[in-house]
């Protein structure tokens, strides 16, 4: 997955900027930050209504299962390997 050049702070301010009463375009934002509309509004369905430890903590979160899955998959592969032996497949 691309990581994004953005960081969990600058996506906050930029959302919060969109949630400000001063009324900005979100194509004016964009192109003020540099970003595509497709960005803006994943990131505000993604991260809307968060505070900033609360989108560090998700990337924790994210980062853990992750490393979780890859864990799992590997022991699966062991597991195989293993029932592979025992018949004689080898």
């Amino acid at each position: 997955m691309k990581k994004t050049k953005f960081s969990e702070s600058k996506i906050f301010q930029v959302l919060k900027e969109a949630e400000s009463g001063v009324p900005v375009p979100v194509p004016e934002l964009c192109r003020k930050y540099g970003f595509s509309n497709a960005s803006f509004y994943n990131w505000r369905s993604k991260f809307g209504g968060m505070q900033v430890s609360d989108m560090k903590r998700l990337k924790e979160l994210e980062e853990e299962n992750r490393r979780l899955k890859k864990m799992y998959a590997e022991s699966q592969m062991d597991a195989e390997i293993l029932r592979d032996a025992l018949a004689g497949k080898y």
